[in-house]
């Protein structure tokens, strides 16, 4: 039961598009990422996906649309809807994300980036 300083647990890794774990909650973990560039492709068929900007700017792409999301601005992809995480111009980004314990990293896609265990810190 002690604060979690968001800023200083994002100064302890470098790695693009690898979640690390800072808190759980029930069956819900609390993750955060240092994404750039572009992602792969994939869905979540059982489990939603929140995404918090904690610096930069998202580009989430679906088939049918991109939405942008700033700087600390959440959206939150329902379960089944294929999406894309991109950065914005090549930024580095910095998200918090909010989602079960049972979320795959890529969902339905296995791919070089998947990571199975996400390191607490």
């Amino acid at each position: 039961m002690n604060p979690i300083n968001v800023n200083q647990k994002f100064q302890k890794f470098n790695e693009q598009w690898h979640p690390h774990q800072i808190a759980q909650v029930d069956d819900m973990q609390v993750l955060l990422a240092k994404i750039q560039g572009d992602f792969i492709w994939h869905k979540h068929e059982d489990e939603d996906e929140l995404f918090f900007i904690q610096k930069g700017t998202l580009e989430m792409h679906f088939r049918d649309k991109v939405e942008i999301v700033k700087e600390g601005e959440i959206i939150v992809i329902p379960k089944g809807v294929e999406h894309c995480p991109r950065t914005h111009n090549g930024e580095e980004v910095h998200v918090l994300l909010f989602e079960k314990l049972s979320t795959k990293h890529t969902g339905n896609v296995v791919d070089e980036r998947t990571r199975i265990n996400y390191p607490k810190i």
